[in-house]
């Protein structure tokens, strides 16, 4: 069946500020489904709080807008019961690594086959220009108005310490790769981040043109499985390192709860409803 972009956008239109980088995510994520020819009833969107936490209403797909920095693991429920779906989280810098960012180490660990999509803007955009925990030392916002005092997080390294078994850093300046490493990240089984570097043009901390000239691909003899190398770049700042700095293959969540479960399921007569029935009457 031959697709068109429009056939992945909802009826609700995005409300971001003019000349928002989550555009170019948006952007992005519609192209790299197109490409591998995903059906919008194949996919659901998991996201959280904060101006990237709107993306899944925009997305012609299942979609649920979650509680502040929960969409981790909502969406892990729900690979976790659809395992056929091709499921994805979305969420902010905020949203991800402030309240949420438990739920990353533990998501990590599951290995559980989604892909998260940490939109990072160094800064809370939607409640109007607080401190998030990336924003660079020394920064002034509302919550600091004397400057930051405490330094960013290093957000990348994080991930791959955590055992993350895809993780990827581009930007929404550079919309091709992007759609490029979400394609990567889709296909790869097991979970996925991106960190996502996209600027705020309402409340800047940086903007696409010191995005561009700080940006720089991964050298292309990186080891891809080579965590300490990943680590030492993803610390690096000058320049900042995109591309897939470390990438494993391990089981699956889904399949290892289809190996516990495989011993107990009863014999496939090929009508499920009589097997439903059964677990119903069973505990009725």
């Amino acid at each position: 069946m031959s697709r068109a972009s429009q056939d992945y956008k909802s009826a609700v239109k995005p409300i971001w500020c003019p000349g928002c980088g989550n555009y170019g995510a948006m952007k992005a994520l519609t192209q790299a489904f197109l490409d591998l020819d995903i059906a919008p009833e194949s996919i659901a969107m998991v996201s959280g709080i904060g101006c990237s936490g709107r993306m899944s209403h925009f997305f012609n797909t299942y979609s649920l807008h979650g509680t502040h920095g929960r969409a981790v693991p909502t969406a892990l429920g729900v690979k976790a019961a659809r395992p056929d779906l091709t499921v994805l989280a979305v969420g902010g810098d905020g949203d991800g690594l402030s309240i949420g960012g438990g739920h990353i180490s533990h998501a990590a660990r599951k290995n559980t086959n989604i892909t998260y999509l940490l939109l990072d803007n160094r800064i809370y955009g939607l409640t109007k220009g607080q401190a998030s925990p990336t924003t660079d030392f020394g920064h002034k916002t509302k919550t600091s108005p004397f400057g930051v005092d405490e330094p960013p997080m290093d957000a990348l390294p994080a991930f791959i310490v955590y055992d993350a078994t895809f993780v990827a850093r581009s930007s929404t300046v550079h919309v091709a790769e992007l759609t490029e490493l979400l394609k990567a990240g889709i296909l790869h089984k097991g979970f996925s981040i991106l960190h996502i570097l996209t600027p705020c043009v309402t409340y800047p901390v940086f903007d696409a043109r010191t995005l561009k000239a700080t940006l720089q691909p991964l050298p292309e003899d990186h080891d891809r499985k080579d965590k300490m190398a990943a680590i030492v770049r993803g610390y690096s700042t000058n320049p900042v390192f995109t591309g897939i700095f470390f990438q494993t293959e391990k089981p699956t969540l889904e399949e290892r709860l289809e190996g516990q479960a495989q011993p107990f399921a009863p014999e496939r007569s090929g009508d499920e409803l009589d097997m439903l029935r059964k677990v119903l009457y069973d505990f009725a």
